[in-house]
C-alpha cells in the first residue's frame, strides 16, 4: 500500500496553465475550424462544442479577462495572454475585466440565446494570436485525432462523432483476348521439300517405266 502511494506520488502532475476543455466533461465537436481563404469570405473560426443551458464555462488558458459583456447580443468573454486570445459565447459572465484566471476557472453559464447550432445549444470557443484566427482545438493536449485518407476510404476520429467511410467504387478491370493454345502448321524446311520432290520424279519414272515393260511382254 505505501509502495502504491509512493509511486503515486512520484508521478508529475500536469502544469496549473495546462489548456483544458472550455465544457466539462469533455464535449461533443458540433462543427469544427474552417477558416476562409479571404478574410471576407464566409467560414467558421471557432469551433462549436455541445453544452446545456446553465453548463459552466470553464476558462481554457491561463491569462487575464479582457472583456466580459454583450456583443452583438451575445455574452462574450475574453481571456489575453499576450498576444493570445481565447473567446466563448453566448457566456453569462461571472467574472470581471481584470481577473487573472487559469485554466478551469468559471467564467460564467452557458446561455441557449445565440447558440451557433440552433435548436441546440453550443459554445462558440476561439483563438487569435495577434490578429490571425487559429484552431483552438491545437491547444489541447488530448485533441482530437484526424487520419489522412487512405486509398478510398477517409477516417475522421473525434469525440463523439461518427467515422465515416466512403464506399470504394467497384474495380474496373479491362478484359484481354485469351490466347490461342494451338501451335500453328510449320512447313518442312526447303532441303527436305527438295527431297520430297526428287522422290515423288522416281516413284513416277519406275511406275512409266514397269508399265512399258509390262506392255511389250
Amino acid at each position: 500500500m505505501n509502495l502504491a502511494l509512493l509511486t503515486l506520488a512520484a508521478l508529475p502532475l500536469p502544469p496549473a496553465d495546462t489548456p483544458t476543455w472550455p465544457l466539462d466533461p469533455r464535449p461533443e465537436v458540433v462543427r469544427g475550424f474552417d477558416l476562409p481563404a479571404k478574410p471576407w469570405l464566409p467560414g467558421h473560426r471557432g469551433v462549436d462544442l455541445a453544452g446545456h443551458p446553465g453548463q459552466a464555462v470553464r476558462a481554457a488558458t491561463s491569462g487575464t479577462i479582457t472583456y466580459a459583456g454583450s456583443l452583438a447580443g451575445r455574452g462574450v468573454v475574453t481571456i489575453t495572454s499576450g498576444q493570445r486570445r481565447t473567446t466563448y459565447e453566448p457566456v453569462v459572465p461571472e467574472v470581471k475585466p481584470g481577473t487573472a484566471v487559469t485554466p478551469g476557472t468559471v467564467l460564467g453559464r452557458l446561455s441557449s440565446a445565440g447558440s451557433h447550432c440552433p435548436p441546440r445549444t453550443c459554445l462558440h470557443w476561439g483563438l487569435l494570436q495577434s490578429k490571425q484566427y487559429l484552431n483552438p482545438l491545437t491547444l489541447l493536449p488530448d485533441r482530437p485525432i484526424r487520419l489522412l485518407p487512405l486509398g478510398n476510404q477517409l477516417i475522421d476520429v473525434a469525440p463523439h462523432q461518427s467515422t465515416k467511410t466512403a464506399s470504394p467504387e467497384p474495380a474496373q478491370t479491362a478484359t484481354r483476348p485469351a490466347r490461342s493454345t494451338a501451335t500453328p502448321p510449320t512447313e518442312p524446311p526447303p532441303a527436305n521439300r527438295r527431297a520430297a520432290t526428287l522422290v515423288i520424279a522416281a516413284t513416277a519414272a519406275l511406275t512409266l517405266t514397269t508399265a512399258l515393260l509390262l506392255h511389250r511382254g
